[in-house]
Parts: structure tokens; sequence; C-alpha cells
């Protein structure tokens, strides 16, 4: 079964750093796809950022100019850099994987359990 595992979250202050990590693993041969999303209690969940093959990574323009995400050197791993936190980025950041393939076919898209990112004095 492929599971994703978000990690980097934690509390910063406002105007600071944090890079988040996403690792994809499990019998993957590839992942054409990986998003980002975040979601505050009582806000719709957003997107925030798409890694796709043969393109670069979208940014939404909520945090476009603040946030980058990339594909990392390891294996079925991607970062979500951001910079320049705000109070209103605090979130659950999760990863989510489209068209994984496995040893066995094309897996249901995955997601991971979240990072919490608290933005705070």
């Amino acid at each position: 079964q492929v599971q994703l595992v978000e990690s980097g979250g934690g509390m910063v202050q406002p105007g600071g750093s944090l890079r988040l990590s996403c690792v994809a693993s499990g019998d993957i041969l590839s992942i054409n796809t990986i998003n980002w999303y975040r979601q505050a209690p009582g806000k719709q969940r957003e997107l925030v950022a798409t890694i796709s093959s043969g393109d670069t990574s979208p940014i939404s323009d909520s945090v476009k100019g603040r946030f980058t995400s990339s594909r990392g050197s390891v294996k079925n791993t991607v970062y979500l850099q951001m910079n320049s936190l705000r109070p209103e980025d605090t979130a659950n950041y999760y990863c989510n994987a489209v068209g994984i393939m496995t040893e066995t076919g094309w897996e249901r898209d995955a997601w991971g359990q979240g990072t919490l990112v608290i933005v705070s004095s």
C-alpha cells in the first residue's frame, strides 16, 4: 500500500520560514503529480501547489512569491519551501499524490496525514 508522510511542520514566528517534506513509500515505480493542500479549522481546503512531470510547479495566488515547491533529490520526495510566513498561513498541510504507478498497476490517489504549521509570535 502506498503511503505519504509529511514532515517539517511546527511553530514559527511571522516572517519566518519552514520547509515541508512529503515522502511517498511503497512499491512505487513513479508518481505523476503531487499536490500540496492546506486546511485550517472552519475553512475550506485550499490547493497550495502542484508538482507534475513535464511541467513547473504552479503556486496558488495566496502564497505566490512566498512559497515554492520542488522535487527532492531523494526518490519520491517533494518539498514545500515557505518563506515570509504569516499568521493566516496557519493550517494543516497535506500532500496528495495522483497517478501512482506501482508494481501491480495504478494505485488510487494517496493522502498524507498532514503536518501542522502554526505561525505565531
